[in-house]
């Protein structure tokens, strides 16, 4: 199966210091996916997945990530969110890499952060399904 390039993809979800947006790009068959928001957008982490089939459910595809933070930042959730569900869904290696920033961020402001970077990921993937 040949597989077809893949365009730049943009998408974005939130309002206002919850807005977070991400960007995919395929790369031979592999992907890379940036995400970013809040006030002082960065590179806080990246994480590499890898798709595997899945350890507890056979036939499903899962994926195993490595990651990588940089000092001071805590992005790690979003990155492993994005690649893992990316690589094991596309069946292709994935990086992410993500900074997004909320200057003294209460759990209520992390809390939505993650649900729409979980919102923004499910729209990223339907968005690649597309393109292959």
């Amino acid at each position: 199966m040949a597989i077809k390039e893949l365009p730049f993809i943009i998408a974005s979800t939130g309002r206002g210091k919850y807005r977070v947006t991400a960007e995919a790009k395929k790369i031979g068959t592999d992907i890379i996916v940036s995400i970013w928001g809040g006030s002082k957008p960065h590179i806080g982490s990246v994480a590499a997945a890898i798709p595997r089939p899945s350890l507890k459910i056979p036939g499903k595809m899962s994926a195993t990530s490595s990651v990588l933070n940089f000092v001071g930042h805590k992005d790690e959730t979003v990155t492993k969110l994005f690649s893992e569900r990316i690589a094991a869904r596309m069946n292709r290696n994935c990086i992410a890499t993500a900074g997004i920033h909320i200057e003294n961020a209460t759990n209520e402001d992390v809390d939505m952060i993650t649900k729409n970077c979980g919102t923004l990921c499910t729209r990223m993937l339907t968005l690649l399904e597309k393109q292959t």
